[in-house]
């Protein structure tokens, strides 16, 4: 479990660095997409992968882990979203949106150890184009739940879904380093 903490926070930082770089360069104008424009965007990050590992071929020249990394930062948007209101501001300081991100990192870090400890690491043995697929299928399931105007009868909600794509793409990020 050492190394896959060690991995898995490697892996966190590069995205973190990625999130706090572009909210140096453009603030936080993410504030202004509702949960399910950010969950469209994460849709094309996937679709996008997707694509990449079935065609091997990438002509914007980004290539699967940036897109894994930008789904990590949606994902997080999301969590912040919706959680903040309009009370809050559109544009955030720097630091609070460090210390947002920072809350929702060690969120999905935690439900990782959880989960991790529970499945047996059994992510390290899967293809990365299933975790690819799995992110789809979470997002297919918060459109049903916003859909379903937030509501479930049984199943997680909205946040934790979210929670489960970070992960699903940071174990891809880790594989994919390997």
């Amino acid at each position: 479990m050492e190394k896959t903490l060690k991995e898995y926070d490697a892996a966190f930082a590069q995205c973190r660095d990625v999130f706090l770089k572009k909210t140096k360069d453009y603030g936080t104008a993410w504030r202004i997409l509702r949960p399910k424009s950010l969950t469209d965007q994460i849709f094309i990050k996937a679709q996008r992968i997707r694509t990449l590992e079935e065609t091997g071929e990438s002509k914007v020249g980004e290539g699967v882990a940036d897109e894994y990394v930008g789904i990590v930062n949606y994902c997080i948007m999301a969590l912040l979203q919706l959680e903040l209101s309009e009370a809050d501001g559109m544009e955030l300081s720097l630091e609070r949106a460090t210390e947002l991100y920072a809350a929702k990192e060690q969120l999905a870090r935690d439900l990782m150890i959880k989960k991790n400890h529970d499945y047996g690491e059994a992510w390290r043995d899967m293809r990365v184009s299933s975790l690819t697929d799995l992110i789809l299928m979470k997002i297919l399931r918060i459109r049903q739940i916003e859909d379903n105007k937030g509501k479930t009868i049984m199943s997680e909600g909205i946040d934790a879904n979210y929670q489960d794509m970070i992960n699903y793409a940071l174990f891809a990020l880790i594989r994919l380093a390997e």
